[in-house]
């Protein structure tokens, strides 16, 4: 049995640079692991646009609760057409045309700007409801959290936000990022201890693996390598990490095995004794760096 972190929960980000790497299989598998081996565990998945880490641990949602954001509402009684609402809004979600004041809801970012620099008070809070965030147990055995965006919502950072304060209390927390760099990945790996890197040995995996590593540096988060397909394509993403001086956490080979468990929608740890070991050693590898932060 791994110790318990009286500190508080050890926070592990799983992300990628690209798409189809592997990393919510990675995700998946290291919570199921560590489940086996500490008593408090929990998965978040902040990829809220596509979660799919339930099709995997099949949880029992308990909780629904919608997540909404502060968006501007015109008292026109009030108003007097100043304009200087939308002067300080910069995602042009509040504009003023000939003294009437239009607002674009879907493009706030709740700043507050507009309700704050108005002479007259005349904007309220008013709220829009981006999605939600469902809780529960998955396998029976560990604590479950995801978000679910609304259908052409673009609003993602605030509802990734809400799954880890949603996040039940753990001695590990391991959240699923969305694929990439941009705004929704930084969200999720901002306030995250440490941060596994899921990548492919292919020209394509080593592009966006440099991107994503210039990311985490710039954010100053420690992260490691996971290679997954490790015996296709070619050698440069392990140049790269040599030459970085980055850690190449674990390789994961292109295996028919776990390529047939993952259809199935079955967790390699549980049906693969083989693969135990291997995220075994992974959690106690990212654990160690995590905790040595």
């Amino acid at each position: 049995m791994i110790a318990e972190n009286r500190n508080g929960p050890v926070r592990i980000a799983v992300a990628s640079g690209k798409g189809g790497t592997g990393k919510t299989t990675v995700a998946t598998n290291l919570v199921v692991q560590a489940q086996g081996s500490m008593e408090r565990v929990v998965y978040g998945d902040c990829d809220v646009e596509e979660p799919n880490g339930h099709l995997f641990l099949r949880p029992k949602i308990e909780t629904r609760d919608p997540c909404s954001l502060a968006v501007p509402t015109v008292n026109e009684e009030q108003c007097t057409g100043c304009g200087r609402c939308g002067e300080v809004c910069v995602y042009s979600a509040i504009v003023v045309i000939n003294k009437k004041v239009l607002t674009f809801p879907e493009l706030c970012h709740s700043c507050g700007g507009c309700w704050l620099a108005c002479p007259e008070d005349a904007i309220e809070q008013g709220t829009r409801e981006i999605g939600v965030v469902e809780t529960g147990q998955a396998l029976d055995a560990f604590g479950f959290v995801q978000g679910r965006l609304r259908i052409g919502e673009a609003m993602a950072p605030p509802l990734i936000k809400a799954v880890k304060q949603g996040a039940p209390d753990a001695d590990l927390q391991v959240f699923d990022a969305p694929p990439g760099t941009s705004c929704p990945v930084i969200q999720s790996v901002r306030d995250v201890h440490y941060v596994v890197l899921v990548t492919e040995p292919t020209p394509f995996g080593l592009n966006d693996l440099r991107l994503a590593v210039e990311m985490l540096r710039e954010l100053g988060k420690p992260f490691g390598v996971v290679i997954n397909r490790a015996d296709l394509g070619d050698d440069g993403v392990r140049r790269y990490c040599a030459e970085e001086q980055i850690e190449v956490l674990t390789e994961i080979p292109d295996d028919r095995k776990v390529a047939e468990a993952y259809a199935r929608g079955e967790i390699a740890v549980r049906v693969l004794p083989e693969y135990r070991k291997r995220f075994q050693d992974l959690l106690e590898r990212v654990l160690e760096r995590a905790k040595g932060r």
